[in-house]
């Protein structure tokens, strides 16, 4: 009997140091293995991840782009290579490389004229490539830092953001020369085109204010506050909703301003130092896209917009561009594990 009691003994002993030893050996393997970096984040975003699209160059700044539906290709600014990278987005490859646009900030598709203009802020010019051939054809004057543009098309005129010039710079798209310069009082953020006013907003981030302009006369027809908003950069505009979206980095806000109205209606926290924005419009979904890799999605529903989503996407997700026929984003990333890659998501 104590031989029996003493084997019972020896075998619960054993049970309990292997069991000690399981629970051990899981408490190790859950402390050496977090979660993949940023996990938790991205999985608040209403987005799942499709691809990682290798871009050529260098791990160097990637800046705006724009995509042409027709076409069904992406521009990409590799501002740090100097150069346009062209993505076909159904094969998800690389299709061609533009160089020669030195320090390329902007860029922008206009699927009408087979034409993409880049803004070469090394050289202070705006340039025009041809979408047929993929090369440059001409090249103007862009101000002091040409940066974002816009496209009024009833007037053929391209309208380019002189950043630190304080400036709007106006090509005619017909003769690639520049016909005007708008002197705007401070130093200049995003600038895009109202489809229904057939006017350009420009942001004035020094002063706070979007300022309207005529484009058949070219002059200031409108000054507004954006009172909230600090150092407003990105904008976009829902033409059909009545509603710009401002984008402020001086204080990571998103401010929401009535067309109608004139006047900023609801104001949103967002992700550090926010740049550019998208715009999907059959499903009202909104991207803000920040430097710090942080991501905001929000849905427009007419005049109520709410924030669905907010989560680090990957590093340095300064710059999002939507298809809104398969209704993907693509995020061009820098440095992903020492080289640049353009990031699809789809809504998930």
């Amino acid at each position: 009997m104590k031989t029996l009691q003493h084997w019972r003994l020896r075998r619960a002993v054993l049970l309990y140091l292997v069991l000690l030893g399981l629970c051990t050996a899981v408490g190790v393997l859950v402390h050496m293995v977090p979660p993949a970096a940023g996990q938790e984040r991205v999985n608040n975003l209403p987005l799942t991840h499709v691809a990682d699209i290798p871009l050529p160059g260098r791990a160097t700044r990637l800046d705006y782009e724009s995509y042409d539906p027709d076409r069904r290709l992406l521009f990409i600014a590799h501002l740090g290579d100097g150069e346009v990278i062209v993505v076909d987005v159904d094969a998800s490859r690389v299709v061609a490389r533009i160089p020669d646009v030195s320090s390329v900030h902007g860029v922008l598709a206009i699927p009408g004229m087979s034409r993409v203009y880049a803004s070469a802020t090394g050289t202070d010019e705006i340039v025009a490539i041809d979408e047929a051939t993929l090369r440059i054809v001409a090249r103007m004057p862009g101000g002091h830092y040409p940066d974002g543009m816009a496209y009024a098309p009833e007037v053929h005129k391209l309208y380019a953001s002189d950043e630190t010039g304080s400036t709007e710079t106006v090509i005619d798209v017909r003769t690639n020369q520049r016909v005007a310069t708008i002197p705007l009082g401070g130093e200049v953020g995003n600038t895009q085109y109202d489809p229904q006013s057939h006017h350009i907003f420009v942001n004035v981030q020094t002063r706070n204010e979007l300022v309207e302009i005529d484009p058949t006369v070219d002059r200031i027809v409108a000054r507004f506050a954006l009172p909230g908003g600090d150092h407003n950069h990105g904008l976009l505009i829902d033409s059909p909703d009545r509603l710009a979206f401002v984008a402020c980095q001086g204080n990571d806000k998103l401010l929401v301003f009535d067309m109608a109205a004139r006047r900023v209606v609801r104001s949103f926290d967002i992700g550090k130092d926010p740049d550019v924005l998208a715009f999907d419009p059959a499903p009202g979904r909104l991207y803000v896209a920040g430097e710090a890799g942080v991501v905001s999605v929000f849905s427009v529903k007419g005049s109520n917009v709410n924030k669905i989503g907010e989560g680090r996407l990957g590093p340095n997700a300064h710059v999002v561009a939507v298809d809104p026929a398969t209704h993907r984003s693509y995020f061009p990333l820098k440095n992903v594990d020492g080289r640049p890659v353009l990031r699809v998501m789809a809504p998930g």
